[in-house]
């Protein structure tokens, strides 16, 4: 399950989506840095792994499988690395990706209806 980033009808969906995956991933970065360094560190604590494989197919299951998942997931592994909020970072740039990718689709749509009518206009 993918992400169509084109859509116009799933607009708000897919930015519900990705609101959704933001909260999920501040709420599992801060629970990862305030209270599960309590219970242990790194790959040696099977609360954090629980919690990042939940976080990790969620993030899959609302936004589609993108890249940025898997380093965000390795690195979370890493005792002492998953203090950096990597979940919200890998959220931010699939964002960022989908955001880029929408407005460079609206710019050409623009551009060929404004093709099209001069074209139409010459005849």
């Amino acid at each position: 399950m993918s992400v169509d980033f084109t859509a116009k009808e799933d607009l708000v969906s897919t930015r519900w989506r990705f609101r959704s995956a933001l909260i999920l991933a501040m709420a599992a970065d801060a629970l990862q840095i305030l209270v599960l360094p309590l219970f242990g560190a790194g790959a040696f604590s099977p609360a954090e792994d629980v919690l990042d494989v939940l976080v990790a197919a969620v993030m899959v299951h609302l936004l589609g499988w993108h890249w940025e998942f898997l380093p965000a997931f390795a690195a979370e592994l890493v005792p002492g690395v998953d203090l950096v909020p990597f979940w919200s970072i890998a959220v931010a740039s699939v964002y960022r990706k989908w955001k880029s990718i929408t407005v460079t689709a609206e710019e050409v749509k623009k551009k060929s209806l404004t093709l099209e009518g001069e074209i139409v206009a010459n005849r």
